[in-house]
């Protein structure tokens, strides 16, 4: 490791270290001058170092301000739970504002994630949600209109997964794939990021043995969540479900849901609204 570098690496963990052990959110860290004169580097070595850790989401920019210890982030665990339990269990306080609630005819990609005809009724949320007042992600969640008779009789229902298992529809399984994407102006907006700020997106399929009750699609944060996933050696091979010859459930879904389950994901696999979601959460 050449000079230069062991010079930046001294300056960032000296400023990691003051973060996490010595400052809380929103302080400022040293000015640059106090680090040059304290490290003896050039500038550019402490913007490297400072630079670094903002890419880590410990430090953040404000213009025209300076440099500040950033939020926590939250951990983004995946598994088969709710937003609001998640966020319970990190002694955060949930809330969520929905901007939609209505009957829709599924389109041909939420029928194929939902294992209904293109055109039949599905219930349609959009929702945005909060963390001890402050917005965390925003969530589109789809359930098939047959298998929940009127569920927005009463407005939306405090957790749909809730729901589910009062209707005797209990979520056991599900699968989730996360990709890293950019916030457009509406969801910045409503996230109170900049447009084209990192965000996490989670999809989820969610299951009552072999039904699928819940479809949604989620962007969560990427300033205050980090992905979280627990690894165990490999057991048995995981594929993604797939439909059989007839159009209906192939044989081995329920197979890999029960690996997924041994393999320490708690049966999820958005995802996904909890966080990314997170990442991480009756989402739904």
């Amino acid at each position: 490791m050449g000079r230069s570098m062991l010079k930046y690496v001294r300056v960032r963990d000296y400023l990691r270290s003051l973060v996490t052990h010595e400052l809380a959110v929103g302080d400022p860290i040293p000015s640059e001058r106090a680090l040059c004169e304290r490290f003896g580097v050039s500038r550019m070595t402490v913007r490297q170092a400072v630079d670094a850790l903002v890419v880590e989401g410990l430090l953040a920019r404000e213009q025209g301000r300076g440099t500040f210890v950033a939020p926590t982030k939250v951990d983004l665990e995946v598994r088969l739970s709710s937003f609001g339990e998640e966020m319970r269990r990190r002694g955060m306080e949930p809330a969520s504002k929905v901007l939609a609630a209505e009957v829709a005819q599924a389109t041909p990609d939420v029928a194929d994630a939902l294992e209904i005809l293109p055109g039949e009724d599905v219930w349609s949320l959009h929702r945005v949600r909060y963390a001890d007042g402050e917005p965390m992600a925003i969530e589109q969640t789809w359930l098939p209109r047959a298998l929940l008779p009127g569920l927005l009789d009463d407005g939306v229902p405090e957790s749909l997964y809730g729901e589910l298992r009062r209707r005797g529809h209990v979520p056991d399984w599900g699968e989730e794939t996360v990709a890293a994407g950019e916030a457009d102006a509406e969801a910045a907006d409503l996230l109170g990021v900049a447009d084209g700020a990192p965000v996490l997106r989670l999809t989820r399929r969610t299951f009552a043995g072999q039904t699928a009750c819940v479809y949604a699609r989620s962007s969560y944060r990427a300033d205050r969540y980090v992905l979280w996933v627990p690894l165990r050696a490999p057991r048995a091979r995981l594929t993604p479900r797939t439909r059989d010859a007839a159009g209906g459930p192939a044989e081995e879904r329920h197979e890999a849901a029960s690996a997924v389950a041994g393999a320490g994901i708690d049966a999820a696999g958005a995802a996904g609204h909890e966080a990314a979601g997170a990442a991480g959460r009756d989402r739904t």
